[in-house]
């Protein structure tokens, strides 16, 4: 039998998992883990802590809420920088569960074909992990740590995520690669953001990639070779040499080759779609 904890607070939530309670957010991860198995012996229910939904704008930082979902995302009014992370929002599974699923919880999940991951990657974005002595904010790149796994601890919850400022008018997308057009689970990802300066050249750029490594991984040379460049034909700087730090897997969905292939024409799509319109 499962023993529901439903607290009225946030910190109450806290202590609930410090004791050893596992979490429930909109529950389209932990339901479908848990088919043909028993649940956990304690839940302690989240979905009502409306402190922890929404989307917020501070002097340093966006602020998303952990129970934000996906819809909500989708929805958001929010600067070109945010156009990859409200696409990947339209992607993740049906309209049920965008409606369903929270930020929090898929990165909580840290598959490596989560939706979410790619494009907040490319935003630099990080996470807000509350305890019951306090809060601490760890960079995205270091929260997940391997396959299905993250540095948050037993008594941590994951309660925001944080998108620095700075870069809002630059543009982005995202990209996703799946064996059919709608409720599939990714063979590829890519998310982009590319600032460009006054003088058309590329001032900054985060080209994030997914579902080729056990955690999703920027692509840090890429991103160097083309800050400098003119703002036009971006999409042939990009080589399979830049793909090296991805480790990808033959599976079902495809093989290792193919994914590194179909990643280089999603990168370079990509950066196409973030050139300065004709």
């Amino acid at each position: 039998m499962v023993n529901y904890l439903v607290p009225d607070d946030v910190a109450a939530a806290v202590e609930m998992k410090a004791g050893g309670s596992t979490v429930l957010a909109g529950g389209t991860d932990l339901y479908p883990a848990h088919v043909g198995r028993p649940m956990p012996s304690s839940v302690v229910d989240i979905g009502d802590l409306a402190e922890l939904r929404g989307v917020s704008e501070g002097a340093d930082a966006y602020r998303i809420g952990a129970l934000t979902c996906w819809a909500d995302v989708a929805a958001a009014d929010l600067p070109p920088c945010f156009d990859g992370l409200r696409a990947a929002a339209r992607e993740v599974g049906g309209v049920q569960v965008q409606h369903a699923g929270t930020v929090g919880g898929n990165l909580c999940n840290a598959s490596p074909a989560a939706d979410g991951v790619p494009p907040l990657l490319a935003l630099d974005a990080s996470v807000e992990l509350t305890s019951p002595v306090g809060t601490r904010v760890l960079r995205l790149e270091e929260f997940h740590t391997g396959y299905r796994e993250t540095a948050l601890r037993s008594d941590e919850l994951l309660t925001a995520v944080l998108v620095p400022r700075g870069l809002e008018g630059a543009r982005s997308c995202f990209l996703k690669l799946g064996l059919r057009r709608y409720l599939v689970i990714s063979v590829v990802m890519v998310a982009a953001v590319v600032a460009v300066g006054p003088d058309h050249r590329i001032a900054e750029a985060r080209i994030a990639v997914g579902a080729c490594s056990p955690v999703a991984r920027r692509l840090r040379s890429l991103e160097a070779d083309l800050v400098g460049r003119s703002d036009e034909d971006l999409g042939d700087v990009a080589t399979l040499e830049h793909l090296a730090s991805l480790s990808p897997i033959d599976d079902v969905r495809g093989t290792a080759d193919y994914r590194r292939r179909a990643a280089l024409t999603l990168v370079r799509r990509a950066l196409e779609r973030c050139e300065e319109p004709a």
